[in-house]
């Protein structure tokens, strides 16, 4: 049960707590310097101590002084079962003021914790903290308790008896939103990333924000995410407007775990303005189910119902890689779809994971979904553009590294490869490893290598290896038993407003060719530049981002028909896959439950003029045999393209728990080959959409 006491001013320039605990004073921590003090005055001899000892360390930071700042600084603590004072959260306008808070709380010693009922607890405290010194604002210190009620023995009384009550002693306590410091995923939303991105990218941070999904623990010492939740609450007067505004359809929180239950939707309808469909539509229903066992063990599934049309640009695509002649698409990073009515899609998608942490450094997940490597919009490594898969991750982070081995298991899903009218398996494994070099500058090491099911080796144990350089073990399985990628990223955080990436990625390296200056086929590999802007010109929560990418032909393809970097028929890396250049341009802008964005995308891109002709280097599925040429290779070769794609969106979220939102978006996109053929040919489309979606995955429709 969560009881909330404040605690006695305290009569400093900058701290000053309120007068008006109710409660037991026995559950207060004591100072060593209060252990002969009355029973009746532990809790002021508490405050009392803890204000003389803050007061006599807090040093204003020069650069605070110099700028003549007035704000506050919130800061999250407790006082541990052990006596341990312990911080939570700093939320501060300036790094060195948490740096100043850190510092003095590591001065604290060890005291008596609070108790219940002779039992220590622990017991949190909320405190507000006025800047400059010289203002004399009160501010409140919130004690915000867990307390475990220990149950009085009951003597006499027979076993049977006491298990005949057990069902009925199993209690609901207040729901206080435990997935905000769980080992679950934030779902991978780009609007939901923007709300956070620039308080785990100020400088002197040790996050790694390339690795994603981030897990909602790993994020909560920056942003407080109960913060803004409670910002965004309505005032409402009955159990439809909570669960409608406010919270989860169904949640329960015991003694040591927690669960919630919600109806997802993505009600969507639309108009193609140069399609003979008389609108588009989506209509998704799902089920979303998470929770905790303990504080360790986590789980979340996803399981939806879905179907829809969508634009003609995205039909055509989405057919065009459908999975021989059983299936009536591919529907982009959703999954295989069968028809619908006629001219529409029905396509079921899962996803889930079990996620546990058995020590402070380590995570491990196992499920099916997607996964995420770099700072950008798009990723040259590994995007989730692509339909969900299986996978298992280890994620170990210490001192400045965090270090991220995922293994996964892919499909083939063409019938040239397919056989027993099953898909055709292969695995891929990846290290990454991001090492943050100073405050400032983060570096990272990406290998991968994809294999397939020959010799009817199966899942080959020499990849469970979880120590860098696969290209070794590549060649110890066979010199074709596997296609190897490396890559490189960096980040440098200019300030806490603006930050520059990239990434450089690497399929096969020849020095000859790669430095020879002939344009070499085997010259394979693309990079990425861009730079993020938060609180742009000052405005709160206008965040800029400018990106280009490009990759030379013939990157993630391979001699062996499968051995591609692809999973069901579409990228595992850019969606686009080869030989394109492209820039990027995105706004997004969020104020209380509103939020916007705008997306430009500018590309060049070299097609096949024949699906079975000379093979230019863009389709990654097909091999390297049919190029036409060794040298001379240029990105843009064959059926050149310019392509432009822009998508404004603005929306209000109805519900900031299951992060559900009421939208209307407009799509623009222009296509122009060089030459027409029947698969790329120009056209135009202006696309417009209203709906409401449950925002918990980033579909791409600029392909």
């Amino acid at each position: 049960m969560t009881k909330f006491y404040p605690l006695l001013i305290f009569f400093l320039p900058f701290f000053a707590f309120s007068q008006d605990f109710k409660g037991d004073p026995e559950r207060f921590p004591q100072f060593s310097e209060c252990e002969a003090v009355a029973f009746e005055q532990e809790e002021a001899c508490f405050t009392t101590t803890l204000k003389k000892k803050i007061r006599a360390q807090f040093r204003l930071p020069q650069i605070v002084a110099e700028d003549n700042y007035e704000g506050q600084v919130v800061v999250l603590f407790e006082v541990t079962s052990d006596g341990n004072f312990r911080i939570n959260y700093i939320n501060a306008a300036y790094p060195e003021l948490k740096d100043e808070i850190n510092r003095i709380f590591g001065t604290l010693p060890q005291i008596s914790p609070a108790t219940y009922n002779g039992r220590p607890i622990d017991m949190q405290f909320r405190m507000p903290v006025n800047i400059p010194v010289e203002a004399e604002a009160a501010s409140e210190v919130i004690v915000e308790q867990e307390v475990e009620v220990v149950k009085a023995e009951i003597v006499g009384r027979q076993k049977d008896f006491a298990l005949s009550r057990e069902y009925g002693e199993i209690a609901s306590l207040d729901f206080d939103h435990p997935r905000f410091e769980s080992e679950i995923n934030i779902p991978l939303s780009h609007e939901f990333y923007s709300r956070f991105e620039d308080e785990v990218n100020m400088v002197g941070t040790n996050f790694h924000s390339a690795s994603k999904p981030f897990l909602f623990s790993e994020v909560k010492k920056y942003y407080s995410f109960e913060e803004e939740l409670l910002g965004m609450q309505k005032s409402v007067n009955s159990w439809f407007e909570r669960k409608l505004w406010n919270e989860h359809l169904f949640k329960f929180q015991g003694e040591d775990y927690w669960f919630t239950i919600d109806f997802g939707l993505d009600l969507q309808v639309g108009k193609d303005l140069d399609s003979e469909l008389d609108v588009t539509y989506n209509n998704t229903r799902a089920a979303i189910i998470q929770g905790g066992l303990g504080r360790n063990f986590n789980f979340y599934s996803v399981v939806y119902e879905n179907q829809g049309r969508f634009a003609d640009y995205f039909n055509r695509y989405a057919e065009s890689i459908r999975p021989g002649t059983e299936g009536a698409a591919i529907i982009p990073g959703r999954g295989i779809a069968k028809p619908f009515m006629g001219q529409a899609y029905d396509y079921p998608v899962a996803e889930g994971y079990l996620s546990f942490s058995p020590a402070k450094f380590i995570n491990l997940q196992f499920g099916h979904g997607k996964n995420f490597i770099g700072d950008g919009y798009r990723s040259l490594l590994l995007s989730d553009n692509a339909s969900p898969y299986p996978f298992f991750k280890l994620n170990t982070s210490f001192w400045k590294i965090k270090y991220t081995n995922t293994w996964m298991s892919l499909r083939d899903v063409r019938p040239e490869v397919t056989g027993e009218d099953s898909y055709r398996t292969k695995f891929m494994a990846n290290h990454y490893l991001s090492y943050n070099v100073t405050k400032r500058l983060n570096i990272g090491f990406f290998e991968s290598v994809m294999w397939e099911n020959d010799n009817n080796r199966g899942f080959d144990l020499n990849y469970l290896n979880p120590v860098i350089f696969y290209r070794a073990i590549e060649f110890s399985t066979g010199a074709q038993a596997g296609n190897a990628i490396i890559g490189l990223t960096g980040k440098y955080k200019w300030n806490n407003s603006f930050l520059t990436y990239g990434q450089w990625l690497i399929d096969e390296f020849s020095s000859t060719d790669v430095f020879g200056g002939e344009g070499s086929w085997k010259n394979k590999h693309g990079f990425q530049v861009g730079a993020k802007y938060f609180n742009a010109f000052n405005i709160q929560d206008l965040h800029l981002q400018l990106e280009y990418n490009q990759v030379r032909p013939y990157t993630y393809s391979h001699n062996t028909i499968t051995l591609n970097y692809g999973h069901a028929n579409q990228s595992m890396a850019h969606l686009w896959g080869a030989n394109f250049r492209e820039l990027v341009a995105i706004a997004r802008y969020k104020t209380g439950r509103y939020y916007a964005h705008v997306k430009a995308i500018y590309g060049e891109r070299g097609f096949d003029f024949l699906e079975n002709g000379a093979y230019y280097g863009g389709n990654i599925y097909r091999t390297e045999e049919d190029r036409p040429f060794e040298t001379g290779v240029e990105i843009g070769q064959g059926n050149t393209t310019q392509s432009f794609f822009s998508q404004a969106e603005v929306g209000y979220i109805v519900n900031p728990v299951t992060n559900l939102k009421f939208f209307g978006s407009f799509i623009y996109r222009n296509f122009d080959p060089q030459v027409n053929t029947l698969n790329h040919f120009s056209n135009s489309n202006y696309w417009f959409n209203i709906g409401l979606r449950t925002d918990i995955f980033n579909w791409y429709f600029d392909m």
